[in-house]
């Protein structure tokens, strides 16, 4: 079984580019936890890392086809929707409004399931926590709710697993440890990795590996 992640810089984690059949294909985040507790069971596992750093939703649009489509995954997984937000804070004016990302995100769905028969998908939900990055807007950064409510509405459409994540690093900030899980708010250390892994493979072993 192949498994495509596909995001952002939460996803890359300063992921090998020239992937060479070791630990480093895989980054330092949540998808390395993923892969070594995969590829280390009976089964075949292949686990394929296609984050980049900054992408946004219409990165993803604009990267399916040489990334998702050509790589035939048999379960593909999605996190984005901090840089649509944080990519119009931050001054840069490069931000994807609610209502383009719903539209991006919508077709970016319809020709994958069109060009992926079959293919099973994971849309993780996008999160934000107070810290380094968020401390300039924290309350701007608050709309990721928004984009989140956006993603759990498209897997319910299209019938696809959601995998929810804020209440899980809100639980960690609520015991006064939620530096430990996001070192700025936004990019997971190693806890927080291991956070994103675990629930993963939680919904994975439940419902999809089946």
């Amino acid at each position: 079984m192949k498994i495509l992640f596909f995001g952002d810089s939460i996803t890359d984690m300063g992921r090998n580019r020239t992937p060479g059949g070791n630990a480093s294909d895989y980054g330092v985040g949540y998808v390395f936890f993923v892969a070594g507790d995969l590829t280390g069971r009976d089964e075949e596992y292949e686990v394929v890392n296609r984050g980049v750093s900054g992408d946004r939703i219409v990165s993803l649009y604009m990267r399916a086809k040489p990334d998702v489509w050509a790589e035939t995954p048999d379960v593909l997984s999605v996190l984005i929707g901090i840089n649509d937000i944080w990519h119009d804070l931050d001054g840069l004016n490069m931000g994807v409004e609610p209502d383009r990302f719903e539209k991006v995100y919508r077709m970016f769905l319809e020709e994958t399931l069109e060009r992926l028969p079959g293919v099973k998908i994971v849309l993780m939900e996008p999160f934000v926590e107070p810290g380094a990055a968020t401390e300039f807007n924290h309350e701007g950064f608050l709309a990721v709710k928004k984009y989140a409510q956006i993603v759990k509405s498209l897997a319910e459409e299209f019938g696809l697993f959601f995998l929810p994540l804020q209440e899980k690093f809100d639980e960690a900030a609520k015991k006064g440890r939620g530096e430990r899980f996001l070192a700025d708010g936004v990019h997971p250390n190693a806890a927080g990795a291991k956070l994103i892994a675990d629930e993963w493979l939680k919904l994975f072993d439940r419902e999809i590996s089946r």
